[in-house]
């Protein structure tokens, strides 16, 4: 019984920080990032979740201008949002939750 309730209090923290992160998404990223195949100005955030680190999304989140040639961008189209690192951090987790099987996790 313990360790169900532990458990229970872990995904409802770590769900929290999604929940939060999606109302981020939503409220900054939704204008030119889909979560569902739909098109958009920039990536489709399930692409985004399957081919990149949390480390990275969060620094491409946090300074665009800095890291887009690291993702194979000729230009940056993404602007600098003003973002506390907390809702950053939130929206990366969000992210990474939209895909529980990522690129590099494939045996080489």
């Amino acid at each position: 019984m313990k360790i169900i309730l532990f458990l229970f209090i872990i995904s409802s923290i770590l769900s929290a920080d999604i929940k939060e992160g999606e109302r981020v998404y939503k409220e900054n990223c939704a204008s030119c990032h889909s979560v569902n195949m739909t098109g958009g100005l920039g990536r489709d955030f399930n692409l985004v979740s399957y081919t990149r680190r949390r480390e990275d999304i969060f620094k491409y989140i946090k300074n665009p201008s800095s890291q887009y040639k690291k993702f194979g961008y000729s230009a940056n189209g993404m602007p600098t949002l003003p973002l506390k690192d907390e809702d950053i951090k939130n929206v990366v987790d969000y992210i990474d939750s939209l895909q529980p099987f990522k690129e590099w996790m494939k045996k080489r």
